[in-house]
């Protein structure tokens, strides 16, 4: 598969999704994603998945997870058209918001 790799740093166990900031992680500048499910099973990883594909306003079925199955730090890769949502990523991550 190929696509691009979009550093995630998760914080599983939120209140409640959002998505937005940046960490700087081991895989470079990462956008931190929040969501409420428990850090357990790969639950986290799901929801996390799903959250950037809405945020970036793609399918998840074009969001896969790549590095980092049991680590707060992961790699996504997104095999949509990057003109379709790379400004979009770049404003979520870079945004003081």
């Amino acid at each position: 598969m190929s696509g691009v790799s979009v550093p995630v740093r998760v914080r599983p166990g939120a209140g409640r999704t959002r998505v937005g900031g940046r960490y700087e992680g081991p895989h470079g500048p990462a956008l931190i994603i929040a969501v409420g499910a428990p850090a357990v099973d790969g639950k986290a990883t799901e929801a996390v998945r799903k959250a950037l594909a809405a945020a970036l306003e793609i399918r998840p079925r074009e969001v896969a997870l790549r590095l980092g199955a049991t680590n707060r730090d992961k790699v996504f890769t997104v095999t949509a058209p990057a003109q379709d949502w790379q400004d979009r990523l770049t404003t979520l991550r870079d945004s003081a918001g």
